[in-house]
């Protein structure tokens, strides 16, 4: 399937939205690692900026979690190291809150 011809305008629009959404995606990421936000929190957001970010990388972004660690769980929890964020199902869900609940 070919890609869409974009005018110019769509093209630079294209890439402002996604230029934001990884801005946002980043500022997420960092919360995680520095502890402004849990990983219950972050899975339960219902928006396209984490939706769309891997599994691996939320992981990796924990603290104290690496990459091997990262892999490690995600076979230990039945996940693929492909999935996305709203990939996931409820006992997938379930299971990473069991394994890193919020602390307070």
């Amino acid at each position: 399937m070919p890609l869409p011809q974009l005018t110019p305008e769509a093209r630079a629009e294209a890439l402002t939205k996604a230029l934001q959404a990884r801005k946002e995606r980043a500022a997420l990421l960092k919360a995680l690692k520095s502890g402004g936000v849990s990983l219950p929190a972050l899975l339960e957001r219902d928006d396209d900026v984490i939706a769309k970010t891997s599994v691996r990388r939320v992981l990796e972004s924990l603290p104290g979690i690496g990459k091997v660690r990262a892999r490690e769980l995600l076979i230990n929890l039945g996940i693929a190291e492909t999935r996305k964020v709203q990939g996931l199902g409820p006992r997938q869900r379930e299971r990473l809150c069991q394994q890193f609940p919020p602390t307070d």
